[in-house]
Order: structure tokens, then sequence, then C-alpha cells
């Protein structure tokens, strides 16, 4: 809970007047495709707010927060690769181009660019996505090839041929204005 306040007092600091959207219920979903197995998993719980002032946009959210189909794969996930106890967040924090009335409906092709933090380490990333808006409301659709080895988390070599190098990231949320 106190990220998420957090991420309200930083998207609201320096705009008094700002139109800040914002959501706790985004949807971040990860898949490993292999030859001999796909591993596939989904955090339900991301926090994240759109300033549409700066186009700005955040997204934080809880290693742990992942829900695997098998619990000694997010056990693993957790403690061995994305080591949650000592890196328990993973956020974005960029800026949305191009930029758009968002007081209009439709649907617009968007890039964020930023700095993506996961494991520790942080990298400027851009990813691409589709925001809707309809009656007051933002949806948005991303997708994002995450190269494990730019983060640092290491693959062992007994379970190398089971777990993709690159890994597939989508988000799915629903931006609510903040009153």
């Amino acid at each position: 809970m106190r990220y998420i306040i957090l991420l309200v007092i930083l998207a609201t600091a320096s705009i008094s007047e700002a139109q800040v959207y914002m959501t706790t219920t985004g949807k971040v979903q990860f898949f490993s495709e292999t030859p001999l197995e796909n591993i596939s998993a989904v955090n339900s719980t991301v926090a994240s707010v759109i300033n549409t002032s700066t186009d700005s946009i955040m997204v934080r959210m809880k290693n742990t927060g992942f829900v695997f189909k098998n619990s000694l794969m997010q056990e693993h996930f957790n403690e061995n690769y994305m080591e949650s106890s000592k890196y328990p967040i993973d956020s974005f924090r960029g800026k949305i181009d191009p930029k758009i009335d968002y007081s209009k409906d439709g649907t617009y092709t968007v890039a964020a660019t930023g700095r993506l933090s996961i494991h520790g380490v942080e990298k400027v990333e851009t990813i691409k996505g589709t925001l809707t808006i309809k009656k007051g409301v933002i949806h948005l659709d991303a997708e994002t090839m995450v190269h494990t080895a730019d983060f640092k988390i290491e693959i062992p070599k007994l379970v190398f041929q089971k777990i993709a190098e690159d890994i597939k990231v989508t988000m799915t949320a629903d931006y609510q204005l903040k009153k």
C-alpha cells in the first residue's frame, strides 16, 4: 500500500492541476516459450499511474504477486531467479509518445520510453502499446520482450533449455481518474 501512495504523490507533486489516472488492478503477464516447456505467470495487483498533463506513466509491482499454475515454479521464480527478498519490486517510469488528447474517445498507438527496473538493474527501454479512451476510462495494452541477461537474471545450465532467454511481457490495465 505504501508504494501506491508514493506513486500518487510522485505523479501529482509537480503539477497541481494534473489529470491523474490510476489503477491498482493492472495485470502483467510473462511467457517463456521453449521446445521443452512453456512457462507463464500473471500478476493482477499492479499499481500504475498516468499523468495526462506530463504524459508520464509509472508502473510498480511486487515480484511475489506473480502467480504460476505450478507452486514449485512460483517458488523457484521468487527464490532462485528474481531473488524477490532482495529485489521485491520491479518498476517502469517513462513518458508516453506521441502526445494525445485524453479528453477524446479513441484508440491510440503509443510508445513509452523510460527506465525499466528489474532484478535491481535499471535500463532505458521503449515499450509499445495501445491506449483506448472511452467515457473517461483509459485502457492500456502494452507488450515488450525482456532479455534475462540484460537484467542479470541467471538461468542455471540444468534448466537452460526449459527457460527462454527472451521473455514476452504484456500489460493490461484500466485507469480511472483519481479524485
